[in-house]
């Protein structure tokens, strides 16, 4: 803690829909909580209204021009915050020796250095990163572990699981049967798997229940976010993948549940908003206000549970594809995913041949051993080059 008794918070992503939750949660606790640093991608007006309203020390872009740009607003604006830009910034703001905690909220793989260097740095690291461990994997997980990291998963998801674990990760292997995530199955769990051909960005983008970003909206439509989070969650939570199950649940009350050896099971419930986790994660193991709404049960009305659907989501089984290949893989069905996924939101690829270039991208890439974040970047690098061509191929 800081000497106010104030935990210095470094948002990476500020901008984004989770990056804006979290400085919710934070403004809500003046008392608790101070920002050190903001970082955006390409939304300078965002960011500058950001430092206006936190006085961050940094502020990082992802572009020199983009920092120029800001550099200047920011000095018309009289504001003291420092500018800097691009990925050696990221990780300066990650690891510096004033942050106590850094949540973890770029979208993608870009996301992957500043949090290993976050976990070098021993901070307490809030993942709502999911890319890091799906692309990181062993590396990023053994990173926490030498760093002294203090890693709390900021998905509703995994954050359900991790609320109802015992507290003890000692624990959990002989405890845990299964691992339940559930699904709401995005906007298009009821639609005939014969006309995802015609599907728009907008309508992909238009979930039923969470605002998110539109790639992480996509990923919804489509249920690899699932498909990421079933990745994520081997390695959070020290199982083997077929301990992990996936449910169709619509109402998006129950964000995920622990199955145990006694048959016991325990759920997590709230209102679908990225404030409940935030906020857990921001003060754990304490418990502070949120913003979010209650739930009242006696308005509620039915919870539905359903077994996905692998006419309308193909891509879901590529989790467990990849986790029993060759290590690496995982990272590539990420890099494929996220061109494929561009290429949608472009107009250049309809979204039923996203799943297409996953698996085309997939069967192109044999990994190797991968023993650093250089490795790691190559066959990222690989891996995107294979899709791209494969977008070419498939392309609408």
């Amino acid at each position: 803690m800081s000497t106010a008794g104030k935990q210095r918070v470094t948002v990476l992503g500020s901008t984004g829909s989770v990056g804006v939750s979290t400085l919710d949660v934070i403004a809500r606790h003046p008392d608790r909580f101070e920002v050190f640093a903001l970082s955006a991608s390409t939304k300078v007006d965002e960011l500058l209204a950001q430092c206006a309203q936190f006085a961050p020390r940094f502020a990082v872009m992802a572009s020199a021009d983009h920092a120029k740009l800001l550099d200047e607003r920011m000095r018309q604006s009289g504001l003291a915050t420092r500018v800097l830009a691009g990925p050696d910034a990221l990780e300066t703001i990650a690891s510096h020796d004033d942050v106590h905690a850094v949540m973890a909220a770029i979208v993608g793989a870009a996301g992957l250095a500043p949090c290993l260097a976050a976990a070098r740095a021993g901070k307490r690291l809030l993942l709502a990163n999911k890319e890091a461990l799906v692309v990181g994997g062993e590396l990023f997980m053994r990173t926490v572990r030498e760093g002294g990291a203090t890693l709390l998963p900021i998905d509703s998801e995994h954050s359900a699981i991790f609320q109802s674990l015992p507290e003890d990760p000692a624990t959990w292997a002989r405890r845990i049967d299964k691992i339940i995530l559930t699904a709401s199955g995005g906007p298009f769990r009821t639609r005939d798997p014969l006309t995802l051909g015609s599907v728009t960005p907008d309508q992909a983008c238009a979930h039923p229940n969470w605002v998110m970003g539109r790639k992480i909206s996509v990923d919804s439509a489509t249920m690899m976010n699932k498909a990421l989070e079933v990745i994520e969650a081997c390695h959070l939570f020290q199982v083997e993948p077929g301990q992990i199950e996936v449910v169709i649940h619509p109402q998006s009350v129950v964000h995920s549940m622990v199955q145990f050896t006694d048959a016991s099971v325990i759920a997590q419930l709230g209102t679908p908003d990225m404030r409940v986790p935030i906020a857990v994660g921001l003060a754990w193991p304490e418990r502070i206000e949120s913003g979010a709404g209650r739930l009242d049960f006696r308005q509620m009305g039915a919870l539905t549970f359903d077994a996905p659907d692998p006419a309308l989501f193909p891509g879901l089984e590529l989790a467990w594809q990849s986790l029993r290949a060759a290590p690496g893989t995982t990272a590539v069905l990420n890099a494929a995913n996220e061109i494929a996924v561009e290429a949608f939101l472009d107009r250049r690829l309809r979204f039923d041949r996203i799943h297409a270039v996953n698996l085309e991208t997939l069967e192109a890439v044999a990994p190797s051993k991968l023993a650093s974040l250089a490795d790691l970047v190559a066959l990222d690098a690989e891996a995107r080059a294979a899709a791209n061509a494969s977008v070419l191929r498939f392309a609408a």
